[in-house]
């Protein structure tokens, strides 16, 4: 029995290890599947309010003939957002970036469509054109919701992948990009009438 003690102790410490790297693997998928979720959530809040800015414009150029120029704006804004895609499990900050840019665009010419809207008091009274506008305010909110859900699960993520011993055996595992402010962001919007 004693002669077979060595091996039965090297046979746990394996088996330990084994079960260890088992662990941290399954942990780190976790993780990595939680990133993904938000991410999704994420897109769905913006696809969400791509889909009401069309129903916006088709309410506000049924109601008023108004410059052509904020439309097309926010249709081009719109469809250049939709371009933009970006793969969860390999997010990088220039992705973000450049979604961040696109979804900027987006909120800059529906900024200045909404504006528009000021000069036309039948239009801003109108039912529809005022359920509309909820809905993109709550939109904007939900969006706010996910991309902080998805900067969390990004942070749980990367301290789940990062922090040593598991880095050793997550090296397939890279770090994990976060949403940031856009350029400019912290300056007021100036609203002219």
């Amino acid at each position: 029995m004693r002669r077979f003690l060595p091996w039965i102790i090297i046979g746990g410490l394996v088996l330990v290890a084994i079960m260890y790297y088992i662990n941290v693997t399954n942990g780190a998928v976790v993780v990595d599947q939680a990133v993904k979720k938000e991410w999704g959530n994420v897109e769905t809040s913006y696809q969400r309010r791509n889909d009401l800015i069309g129903n916006l414009v088709n309410t506000v150029k049924g109601a008023a003939d108004f410059e052509k120029e904020t439309l097309t704006a926010v249709i081009e804004a719109r469809a250049k957002a939709t371009a933009v895609t970006i793969d969860p499990t390999n997010v990088s900050p220039e992705q973000l970036a450049a979604f961040n840019s696109a979804q900027s665009g987006v909120s800059s010419s529906l900024s200045r469509l909404l504006v528009s809207v000021e000069r036309y008091p039948e239009l801003k009274a109108n039912a529809n054109f005022l359920k509309l506008q909820d809905e993109l305010a709550s939109t904007e909110n939900q969006i706010l919701t996910a991309r902080t859900r998805f900067n969390e699960s990004v942070e749980v993520y990367n301290n789940y992948v990062l922090k040593n011993p598991r880095k050793l055996f997550l090296s397939d595992y890279k770090e994990k990009a976060a949403f940031k402010a856009v350029a400019g962001a912290e300056k007021p919007v100036e609203v002219k009438f």
